[in-house]
């Protein structure tokens, strides 16, 4: 799934890109992606790019004063091509599903919007205002931006009695981070996955708000200026435990070791993170004692 750094570059790209340029078509492939039906996607046609911004995990093409917002969810992603095929699209079993062909004097450049597999959660919106989709409009803080410090984010733990891994993967707490990088900024910041968000010390807390900003921040700069067909391999490369299981860890050499969470699985070092202990899959029992 492609998350905050994936998805700043992605609106990086694609701003440099797009501004400026007109829409000449856009061809609904895959039906089921398109939540909202007025304005209708039609509505863009005729329109030019005037910015791209990202809210979380959303990416917002602002075209005229309208807003095309995509959710790539779990298999979604967006190809850029300088020359697409000259015959539309037609609705069938495969990845496209939405296509947006740029006019003059840019006619055949534009971009496939696609998504892998069988689980279809691609998410497509034409609205005029950003918050009149309801995943924008329940974002917690940013944490790239400038309000997010260390005080607020102690805030946003205060109380909290869930595990601090679904804390962090929770986009109404802060946005943009998902599965993989909870796990990086958890290594990196030396906590367990399953500690409790309101039972961790001060200095615990300073530890995963540093982490929160090194391990984004890096990852961010590796996907900046990296072609969008390679972001997803740049992003694997520079995880050091997440998708790791049963290697090495990078930092004292113990095995990565993998667990369920929710509805996915993480992984973490029990040297780094649980003082050697071995975490139980959640669905079975408790952590091991």
């Amino acid at each position: 799934m492609p998350e905050l750094p994936e998805m700043e570059a992605l609106s990086q790209f694609l701003g440099e890109r797009l501004a400026g340029r007109a829409v000449a078509r856009v061809y609904p492939v895959a039906v089921h992606a398109l939540k909202t039906y007025e304005p209708p996607l039609s509505a863009l046609e005729g329109r030019s790019f005037e910015g791209v911004a990202r809210y979380g995990k959303f990416l917002d093409l602002r075209v005229g004063e309208l807003h095309l917002v995509m959710h790539l969810a779990r298999a979604g992603w967006v190809r850029w091509s300088e020359r697409l095929p000259a015959v539309p699209p037609r609705p069938g079993k495969g990845p496209l599903a939405l296509r947006v062909r740029l006019g003059e004097p840019d006619d055949g450049a534009g971009l496939d919007v696609t998504e892998a597999g069988s689980q279809k959660h691609l998410a497509v919106y034409v609205v005029r205002d950003p918050l009149e989709v309801a995943g924008i409009a329940r974002l917690g803080p940013d944490p790239l931006s400038e309000g997010f410090t260390p005080e607020a984010f102690a805030g946003l733990l205060a109380g909290e009695s869930r595990q601090i891994k679904g804390v962090l993967r929770d986009q109404s707490v802060i946005a943009g981070i998902g599965n993989a990088y909870s796990d990086e900024i958890l290594h990196a910041a030396r906590i367990s996955p399953f500690r409790l968000a309101a039972k961790l010390s001060e200095e615990e807390v300073a530890r995963i708000y540093e982490a929160i900003g090194v391990t984004l921040g890096e990852a961010v700069e590796r996907a900046r200026g990296t072609a969008l067909k390679d972001l997803k391999a740049e992003k694997k490369s520079g995880l050091r435990v997440h998708g790791r299981k049963g290697e090495a860890c990078p930092v004292c050499g113990d095995t990565i070791r993998e667990v369920s969470f929710s509805d996915a699985s993480l992984q973490y070092c029990p040297t780094c993170q649980t003082g050697g202990k071995i975490l139980a899959d959640r669905r079975l029992s408790r952590l091991l004692k």
